[in-house]
């Protein structure tokens, strides 16, 4: 029965995307619905509403194609921190639109989740896709930033000058992408010495949640502490970090990639990207 209800679902998603100017983007969510901190306390998360849902509508309303997956194919979480209307500009009607769009998506939805593995996305092959969209909230911090399998998706994105777009903590995502990514986290985390990594994105210019911004926002860990800031992870990796005063919406175009600092940032990616796929189809 999950098996019908998925590929229902996958259909369903499909549909909205049969003209023939349509693009095929590709969402990645994390599978971790909590992030391990320092101590070994955990903080649950997930990836924030509108973050995932105002690019997504915008690309749908456009007539694209969306396909969803995390790197195990497991049921992502929305934070629930996130499903509140300061993060749709106060507007409450904007919440539930997109709110109710998420329920119809069942992207959430265990028993009908229309969300593969990249293993899956693999085996379909990444050419079918053209382009990736990763949205933040913490859980990119657990598991994203280090999974092989995201790493092989974005070299094979970077070699082909696809449009890779993440927003707020998503930009970790990119780590993935290094040589040793897990060795590189765990030096991070360990507080040691670490030298800048061979990475395809070494020198781009991006934005991510500011360190300044996590400072402020520190009290959503209850007393934890995260086990290091994604700013200064990617700086220390090599990339030029650019941002804009707390919470202001600040988008960086470089190459193929655009990145959003912040979960106000996320519908300049949305239009940039949308904007970005008019140029390829």
């Amino acid at each position: 029965m999950k098996t019908v209800l998925t590929t229902f679902a996958a259909a369903a998603i499909s549909l909205t995307a049969l003209t023939a100017d349509a693009a095929n983007v590709l969402v990645v969510l994390s599978d971790a619905h909590s992030l391990e901190l320092k101590d070994g306390k955990r903080f649950a998360t997930g990836f924030y509403l509108n973050e995932l849902m105002q690019p997504v509508k915008l690309l749908r309303d456009a007539g694209h194609q969306l396909t969803f997956a995390t790197p195990l194919g497991k049921t992502p979480a929305v934070d629930k921190n996130s499903v509140d209307a300061m993060y749709f500009g106060g507007d409450r009607q904007a919440l539930a639109v997109h709110s109710k769009l998420l329920d119809e998506l069942r992207i959430t939805d265990a028993s009908a989740s229309a969300v593969v593995s990249l293993d899956e996305i693999e085996r379909r092959g990444y050419g079918r896709y053209d382009a990736v969209y990763i949205p933040g909230g913490h859980a990119p911090m657990q598991d994203l930033l280090t999974s092989p399998k995201l790493g092989k998706l974005l070299r094979a994105f970077h070699a082909a000058a696809k449009p890779t777009a993440l927003v707020c903590h998503g930009p970790i995502a990119l780590m993935a992408a290094m040589d040793d990514a897990p060795g590189y986290a765990r030096k991070l985390a360990g507080q040691q010495t670490v030298a800048v990594p061979n990475w395809i994105y070494k020198g781009y210019q991006v934005t991510v949640f500011s360190n300044v911004e996590e400072e402020a926002s520190k009290a959503q860990l209850n007393g934890g502490q995260m086990k290091f800031y994604p700013q200064s992870a990617l700086e220390q990796a090599g990339l030029r970090f650019s941002a804009a005063a707390m919470w202001q919406p600040h988008m960086v175009v470089d190459r193929e990639l655009i990145t959003g600092q912040n979960p106000a940032s996320a519908p300049l990616v949305g239009e940039e990207l949308k904007r970005r796929l008019a140029t390829i189809k």
